[in-house]
């Protein structure tokens, strides 16, 4: 069961948490400067190892450009890694939320993934792939530098650690700028799911670390944790005190957008995040009742245009045809209606 099907931790305000660890193997150069042959090499290397810890192997190259991209909307892999010309694999270890992409930007980026908040649980599974690992290949290391990467802005730990968060109140009222320059003041970056600045995507946004050299794991882990306790502190204070007309507007809101998401012939990615994203709000509120939160984080998944039609046969014909089929799955999990 993916990560996106599980009940998380604070799942009302966080949809879900990622650690990301990137290595290099000392033998060869960083991937930009790699040929086909070397790339091969590195892919039967790694993979020789985590093949016996059971994971599967995907070759890049012999899946569609929907389902490489697919894999990325499920947060698996990067956009960049789902696109990339070189000899690429992926290793996935579903059950235990873990995938190792090979032949990214590094040679290696080892991700855990899981719903809800769970930094600490996120970089144990990580570091334990990462220790598989390092026993049984030279990893490129530096005494004073820490880890070494393609990108100097990641060697030390090289490590990223994510958190998409579901502040809808927050972003409105007009207090996100200021907690955005809060998070960067302290070494973090906070930004809308849109592609950047204040801008969102229903009420969306992933904090990450920006900080990498000169500090611990452990460090960047605690200065996540009380970044994110002080936004959901802050997005719930928001929910808490609503009263009277500014309560009856937000449950009108909620109630629309559940009458489009239940009537909607047409529906495009972008409206189905802003309505799925009311509706998570209203879900964790208690306006709509009878839908759980986790319904709603897997669809925003589950609706996204590579996972929605990867398998399907025939294919989608036009973008009009996507948008049916999204608003029939909507309709289908949502309300149980064909």
């Amino acid at each position: 069961m993916s990560w996106y099907h599980i009940p998380g931790n604070q799942q009302d305000t966080v949809v879900c948490t990622c650690v990301r660890l990137s290595r290099n193997l000392a033998a060869y150069p960083f991937p930009a400067r790699l040929d086909a042959v070397a790339a091969k090499e590195i892919i039967g290397q790694v993979g020789a190892v985590l093949e016996r810890s059971g994971f599967i192997p995907t070759d890049f190259s012999e899946i569609s450009r929907k389902g490489a991209e697919s894999l990325a909307e499920k947060r698996f892999v990067s956009l960049r890694f789902a696109r990339e010309s070189l000899p690429h694999a992926l290793f996935l270890n579903d059950p235990c939320n873990l995938s190792v992409a090979v032949c990214e930007e590094d040679h290696i980026r080892i991700r855990c993934i899981l719903s809800g908040l769970a930094l600490a649980d996120a970089y144990e599974g990580a570091a334990k792939v990462e220790a598989l690992l390092d026993g049984a290949l030279e990893l490129a290391f530096d005494e004073k530098m820490g880890y070494l990467t393609a990108s100097p802005a990641h060697i030390g730990t090289a490590m990223e650690a994510s958190v998409i968060l579901s502040l809808p109140l927050l972003a409105e009222s007009g207090r996100a700028e200021g907690l955005i320059r809060h998070a960067e003041q302290t070494g973090l970056s906070l930004r809308g799911l849109s592609g950047g600045g204040q801008g969102h995507i229903g009420g969306l946004f992933c904090l990450t670390n920006r900080m990498t050299l000169g500090v611990r794991e452990e460090e960047i882990l605690e200065a996540m944790e009380s970044a994110v306790q002080l936004l959901t502190t802050t997005e719930r204070g928001l929910r808490s005190g609503l009263r009277g007309e500014e309560y009856d507007r937000i449950t009108d809101r909620v109630r629309r957008a559940e009458g489009v998401l239940r009537h909607a012939h047409l529906l495009s990615a972008t409206e189905a995040v802003e309505l799925l994203g009311l509706m998570r709000l209203g879900a964790a509120m208690g306006i709509s009742r009878g839908v759980r939160v986790e319904l709603l984080t897997a669809l925003l998944t589950e609706a996204m245009p590579a996972t929605l039609t990867v398998g399907i046969e025939p294919p989608p014909k036009t973008r009009t045809d996507e948008d049916i089929l999204r608003a029939k799955l909507v309709r289908e999990r949502i309300f149980g209606d064909t």
